[in-house]
């Protein structure tokens, strides 16, 4: 049985830990304990999970044989790191890094050490999401055409009010690398990858942040598929995440956890696990079912000793996608993904902010 360790207590470890009580159930894991630097965290940790804690990074990573990171994604990195030094296996929370660069350099620390890295990207788990990669992947949509992406999701003054919440020196990015990470991954995922890119940014009024909170974009994928990004914070009351296929043989929409597709020639599937799973207003509004899911598949790699699904390098598409984003909208031109190169755009872009 492995021991789970988890770095950094905030908010995000609420669905984790759901997930691990549910795994020790089942015999797949035991938890070695909790550390962050905050010894209230700590104190609140061990209270609310009767979990043990740690005083040092360094102790609970010897008593641990798979580090779950969910710190700060600039923390990431040297967590990594100190991790992979000892050997230690990785699961790391979204995004892996503040910057594609530092996700690189990540993916390359668990590669030299040899350990699996996994990133968590939830969402792809999830029954709709599984079900319509299997479409897609079956040929069920035919040749894909069109691939879109919308998330128009509220996150209120008490959200921001957190020291640093929405800056770059503490989460790296705004809505894209923040809160639309999860479902544009998924549509990479789904759909493959992007080839060429026009975007634009710009931060609202309605809070005092560095980073971005309004993005659009319009996106060729390498299959040749067009599509669109709309993701924001500002869109309140908050709306369930979506996302929209369509194809030569059929289409499908993903609004949150409810799959509708529509083949050719066949009656319309469902899939509804309903509404919940979308973070349009609640960040923590989701069932832990898929994190579980997701802690393990890496889990079963690690004992087949194969690379996971959600191995760390299959999340730097979506980094450099964001990256190539927020470049569009800087520079007011196309952006073609392979080598982030800028290239003219066919029209002049204006309004870029």
């Amino acid at each position: 049985m492995m021991r789970i360790g988890i770095v950094g207590l905030g908010m995000a470890v609420q669905p984790h830990m759901l997930a691990i009580r549910d795994l020790e159930t089942a015999g797949r894991v035991r938890l070695a304990g909790g550390y962050a630097p905050s010894v209230s965290r700590r104190e609140a940790f061990a209270a609310k999970w009767d979990a043990p804690v740690f005083g040092t990074l360094d102790a609970l990573i010897a008593e641990s044989d798979v580090l779950l990171v969910l710190t700060p994604p600039g923390a990431h990195l040297p967590v990594a790191e100190a991790a992979a030094a000892a050997g230690k296996h990785l699961i790391v929370e979204k995004p892996l890094e503040i910057t594609a660069a530092r996700a690189e350099a990540l993916v390359e620390v668990a590669a030299r050490a040899g350990v699996t890295l996994g990133v968590v990207f939830q969402h792809r788990f999830r029954p709709g999401a599984l079900r319509l990669r299997q479409a897609i992947a079956g040929g069920e949509l035919g040749a894909l055409l069109s691939c879109s992406a919308s998330i128009r999701w509220w996150r209120d003054a008490a959200y921001f009010a957190q020291a640093g919440r929405g800056t770059k020196a503490r989460d790296g990015g705004g809505v894209l690398l923040t809160q639309a990470i999860h479902t544009l991954d998924l549509l990479l995922h789904l759909a493959g990858p992007v080839a060429q890119l026009a975007g634009f940014a710009r931060t609202s009024p309605l809070r005092a942040i560095d980073t971005e909170d309004i993005v659009g974009a319009a996106l060729r994928f390498a299959s040749g598929a067009i599509g669109v990004l709309d993701a924001t914070t500002v869109a309140e009351p908050g709306f369930p995440e979506r996302i929209e296929i369509a194809g030569t043989g059929g289409s499908a929409a993903l609004v949150a956890e409810r799959l509708e597709l529509h083949v050719q020639g066949k009656p319309p599937e469902v899939l509804d696990r309903g509404m919940a799973g979308g973070g349009g207003a609640d960040p923590m509004a989701f069932d832990h079912g898929p994190h579980r899911a997701m802690i393990t598949e890496v889990l079963d790699a690690i004992e087949q000793g194969r690379a996971p699904s959600n191995a760390g390098a299959t999340g730097l598409a979506v980094q450099r996608v964001i990256e190539a984003v927020l470049e569009s909208a800087r520079s007011g031109e196309f952006v073609s993904i392979a080598g982030q190169t800028s290239q003219p755009s066919p029209q002049p872009m204006s309004g870029t902010e």
